[in-house]
């Protein structure tokens, strides 16, 4: 197939939808963006990439970001609705450029009349969840699960105020996977799978095989 895709990831806090992205895109060859998308996006509004989100790397404040997305609670409504617009703009472009995987940011509400898109929202059950945080991401666990709890409900007001439905919703996805069931590698796996075969597209060689 030569035409142009984006497959689009939505993820629960803690399910390594991240991860999982990353490895998809490993396995079908193309690029893969997320936090480019930020970094492009200080670049193009001036806005200290800060404001943007939190970029400190201990471990109070680590995931912080993930429960602001789009700012400080300071922000005014009008710098985070122009965030979003000028992140809407860079991923539309960049869909329009090349195939790719773009992580978050409403992306498969952004990306709702582009052709050859497809729409995946990565879970786990609870226990699944705190394991990943405990092991993967080396949090404690009375950590874990207040993040988990935060995070998700940021992430569901985020997805109800510019793309008028919760994350989760059946109805605006086209894969909804249980990560938990054959982890990291072969999520990647069974997703690269179905992405070939609906858009008919060969394998891609990966060279860690």
């Amino acid at each position: 197939m030569d035409e142009k895709y984006v497959v689009t990831i939505t993820r629960q806090f803690g399910s390594l939808g991240r991860p999982i992205a990353k490895k998809l895109a490993e396995k079908l060859g193309i690029e893969y963006y997320d936090r480019d998308i930020v970094e492009e996006t200080a670049r193009s509004t001036g806005i200290d990439i800060k404001v943007i989100s939190n970029e400190e790397e201990t471990a109070k404040n680590r995931f912080w970001r993930m429960k602001f997305p789009l700012g400080t609670p300071a922000s005014t409504n009008e710098i985070q609705d122009h965030i979003f617009q000028v992140e809407s703009d860079i991923i539309q472009d960049l869909a329009s450029k090349e195939s790719c995987i773009v992580v978050g940011r409403c992306a498969e509400y952004v990306l709702r009349h582009t052709k050859n898109c497809i729409r995946v929202y990565i879970y786990a059950n609870d226990n699944q969840r705190l394991m990943n945080c405990v092991n993967v991401l080396h949090l404690d666990p009375q950590t874990a699960k207040r993040m988990m709890k935060e995070v998700d409900e940021a992430r569901d007001a985020y997805h109800i105020r510019y793309a008028g439905f919760f994350p989760n919703d059946e109805m605006h996805k086209d894969i909804l996977l249980n990560s938990g069931f054959l982890g990291v590698d072969g999520s990647a796996e069974v997703l690269a799978e179905m992405v070939r075969k609906k858009l008919e597209i060969g394998d891609h060689i990966d060279l860690e095989d």
